[in-house]
């Protein structure tokens, strides 16, 4: 599926990466983990693309992973983060901290399931927001599908979060990964990238609680 290319005010920004293959272009932006980045195509997050975590438990340095790259997006554009319906209120000392602009930030809680979704697809269409972060236990290959879709047509970062029994089911997402603790700590799969392979990153020692 190809990724609409960006606006070039975007892609001239400082911790973007854009590449030519054939009439494609993607974007990506650094994780703020240099050894995160070595393992993505093009040494960050796909922009304009969904990335699907699949996590074990949340509060296991889930959301941490991806502050680096929200705060940059936070700081950079005039563009809003969408938080959709997350298990927790995001505590806003902690995001401050890390450099996020919490006069960007919108959290939604739909009253019903259904409007998850429908609220996601239109975040991520608007225009409006740089990143839109969802938290649902069901997503069909077609919601996927338009979700992917939407982010797409608006250079949004899609990033979604996961139940495990998401692992066994097909995602159209550009970058999919697993993160679990176990007896050596934390580990951080690879599943799916778009253009990339996979890989197994462990201990996560640069990941700091």
């Amino acid at each position: 599926m190809a990724v609409k290319p960006l606006p070039q005010a975007i892609l001239d920004q400082a911790g973007l990466w854009h590449a030519r293959n054939g009439a494609q272009r993607v974007a990506t932006i650094a994780t703020g983990y240099p050894e995160l980045d070595r393992q993505l195509p093009g040494g960050g997050w796909p922009l304009g693309a969904l990335t699907e975590l699949i996590v074990g438990q949340y509060g296991i340095g889930e959301l941490r992973l991806f502050l680096p790259a929200l705060s940059a997006l936070s700081r950079r554009h005039d563009r809003r983060l969408m938080w959709i319906a997350p298990p927790h209120e995001p505590y806003a000392p902690a995001l401050a901290a890390a450099g996020l602009d919490l006069s960007r930030h919108l959290v939604v809680r739909p009253e019903q399931s259904r409007d998850v979704l429908w609220a996601a697809e239109q975040g991520l269409r608007s225009g409006y927001c740089a990143a839109v972060l969802l938290w649902t236990e069901r997503l069909s290959d077609r919601e996927a599908r338009r979700l992917q879709l939407a982010a797409e047509s608006s250079a949004a970062w899609g990033l979604i979060f996961r139940p495990p029994a998401a692992a066994r089911e097909h995602s159209p997402a550009a970058l999919r990964l697993h993160m679990s603790v176990g007896s050596s700590g934390r580990r951080l799969q690879i599943l799916k990238a778009r253009g990339g392979q996979p890989a197994v990153l462990d201990g996560l020692h640069w990941l700091a609680h």
